[in-house]
């Protein structure tokens, strides 16, 4: 068992699944929080045991408090600590904002924002006894400049980075840092079902001319996780789109 120990939120796929891989080869132990896809989480959890890390499934909805709790209590009784948190956990809405309903505006922001809430509440406490910890927030370069049809996600996104701002202030006495990375356009299940004019177009767009990849996202949550002069930063992973 290392010394070290990550939960990560949503990390059966995507690049939830690839900041544990890279966590994983970094020699942290790995907290694998997922909702849905329990197969997918225990096929990540064979893939890095037989690489020699230590993993742990956490099988919870991370817009329900009370779970929040029971999983980071647990992952800490465990192992003694948490000393990063990557907020991870989202879900997407594709519509117009004039068609988007209150239930789906409410969605959107319990899964995307309220569970960043729940959790970094949750570790706080356990950081602060231990002498500090890090967490990362997943935003999306649509927090920064907003897109048309996904207003919803925008916002909630937007809300996110408002938080590691404020959040990082508050926390830095206690030896807490909170950052934040912002992925642009991704190759993964959220991006899958865009069609083909969309995918070329979006990457004539990109100045490096193709989607970004979960691991590329991942190199950047470890950097920030383990950056130790580094806090309330918004580091931007999108191919140079936004500049």
């Amino acid at each position: 068992m290392s010394s070290r120990t990550v939960f990560i939120t949503g990390s059966a796929k995507g690049i939830g699944a690839a900041c544990a891989r890279e966590f994983a080869k970094k020699g942290y132990n790995v907290a694998v929080n997922y909702l849905k896809s329990r197969e997918k989480a225990e096929n990540l959890k064979k893939e890095l045991e037989a690489a020699g890390a230590d993993v742990t499934l956490y099988g919870g909805d991370c817009k329900d408090e009370i779970r929040v709790r029971e999983m980071i209590s647990a992952a800490e009784k465990k192992y003694g600590r948490i000393d990063v948190l990557v907020n991870n956990a989202g879900i997407s809405l594709i519509k117009l904002f004039t068609e988007t309903s209150a239930e789906e505006w409410e969605s959107v922001f319990a899964n995307n924002l309220k569970s960043a809430f729940y959790c970094s509440k949750a570790v706080c406490r356990g950081m602060i006894n231990a002498g500090g910890g890090a967490i990362v927030n997943i935003s999306s370069m649509w927090g920064l400049h907003g897109a048309s049809c996904e207003v919803a996600y925008s916002a909630a996104k937007a809300g996110m980075i408002g938080m590691t701002k404020a959040l990082a202030k508050e926390l830095a006495l206690s030896r807490i840092r909170v950052n934040c990375v912002c992925p642009g356009v991704i190759d993964t299940d959220m991006n899958a079902s865009l069609d083909a004019e969309t995918v070329n177009g979006l990457k004539e767009e990109i100045p490096l001319s193709r989607f970004g990849t979960p691991d590329e996202v991942a190199k950047a949550v470890v950097f920030l996780a383990e950056a130790e002069y580094v806090t309330g930063e918004i580091l931007t992973v999108d191919g140079g789109l936004t500049v």
